[in-house]
Order: structure tokens, then sequence, then C-alpha cells
């Protein structure tokens, strides 16, 4: 499977990452990505950047080591109610918004209604377009639901190549996301790759996600970031 963009991925603005944008991008063309996000954990993650960073992005260069950057956020999911950490006018500005649930910010020790109320919310949200790493046991998660839900309001999921990794943190990974990918096979829901990079050495790294996606044959047709024009697509629709 040929993935040529990286749609989530972080600088060390986020506070607990260790890479500059230009380092970022250069790993990434050398992994034979043509397109990368950086999304940038919002102001309610601890150690991360302000408002104003977010604010400004306009002014950095969307060409970069030859591939085409992408400059946003990956917002924290506060509460049930799905709000999330940046004023609704800057998210709008930025080229692409993931949203995902933190334990720093929307907290542990939820029930799986509790967790579908913020992910539900949240993506009836028309400035969102990807729920970053659906895939972690510690919250809960009705996949039938999800799934339904990102058909309806045209929000893609993500698979992360960090959660699968062999010390990632997050619980239950690969099970959860090969129950979310059969399902969106099953009702022809696209998925979208993304590193979570926090260093450039994994900056368009999807060892983990094509082993995944191949080991359940899931079609290529469903997963956006093997053809610009489908994510550019989704990135256009939630305006």
């Amino acid at each position: 499977m040929n993935i040529i963009a990286d749609t989530h991925a972080h600088t060390l603005a986020s506070g607990h990452a260790y890479s500059t944008i230009h380092e970022m991008a250069a790993g990434a063309a050398k992994m034979g990505m043509q397109y990368l996000a950086l999304t940038e954990h919002a102001p309610e993650m601890p150690g991360t950047c302000g408002l104003f960073y977010f604010q400004n992005l306009r002014v950095i260069p969307r060409e970069m080591h030859g591939i085409r950057m992408l400059f946003g956020a990956e917002l924290n999911i506060m509460d049930t109610d799905g709000r999330v950490d940046l004023p609704e006018s800057t998210i709008k500005n930025l080229d692409i918004a993931v949203a995902s649930i933190h334990v720093p910010c929307f907290g542990a020790e939820h029930t799986r209604e509790e967790v579908m109320s913020a992910y539900v919310n949240a993506m009836k949200k028309d400035y969102i377009h990807i729920i970053g790493h659906p895939d972690d046991s510690r919250f809960p998660m009705d996949y039938e639901l999800l799934v339904k839900t990102a058909k309806e309001t045209h929000t893609l999921l993500e698979i992360n190549n960090s959660s699968l990794h062999p010390e990632s943190f997050r619980e239950g990974a690969r099970e959860n996301l090969l129950t979310m990918l059969d399902l969106c096979r099953r009702y022809e829901v696209p998925v979208t790759t993304g590193s979570d990079a926090h260093v450039d050495a994994d900056a368009g790294n999807f060892t983990f996600a094509r082993e995944i996606l191949e080991a359940c044959d899931f079609p290529e047709k469903l997963v956006v970031t093997t053809d610009f024009e489908k994510l550019n697509a989704y990135l256009n629709c939630r305006r």
C-alpha cells in the first residue's frame, strides 16, 4: 500500500517532542512522503504551545524538502460534550484538525457511555477532520457507534502508527484497531494514517500501520492517505 501522506505528527513546539519543523519535513521526505501534517498539541496539554502559535501558522511556508506541508492542531477533547481547547475561529483557519482523548486533559476512569459521548459530540463539529488514536482500552469504546458516526459526519478515523509500537503506553491498540477496521470495511468508512511522530526519525514511518492494514486485507480505496485528492476531499468538506 503506497501511503504518501502523514496526517499527525509533532515538533518540539508540543513540549514533549524533539525535532524542528524542517527536521520533521526532511524526515518525512526520506520516508517517501509527499505530504506531512504537523499537528501540535493544543494548549491544555501540559508543556505545549499557546493560542498565538496556532493563530500565526499562516507565516510558515507550505513547501519544504520537496513535500507539501499542512499545519494544524491535535485538539484535546476535554469533556463528554466534545469540547475542545482552541476557539472555533482559530481551528477553522488551520489546514487540518485532529481531535483526541488524552488522560491529562480528559481524565481517566470513564465509562463507555461517557467516552462515546465525548467522541460523538466532537465528530459533530464541522471543523474537526480526524479522530486521533481511537484505539486505547483505557477509554472503553463502542466501535460500531464510532464508525457509524464517522460515516454520518464525514470524519476520518486514524490508524496511529505509534499506538501499534510494541512499547506504546496505549492499551489493546492492535485488537481494537482490527475491530475498527473490520467495521470500517463493512460500512465503507475511510481511514487516515498518522505516524504520531515526536521525533524526525519517525515522521512518515508507517511500519506498524501498514502491517495491520495488510493483515486484515483492508481495501486501499478506503485509505485516504494513498491519494491526496481523497484526503483533500475530507479536509475541504468539513469547512
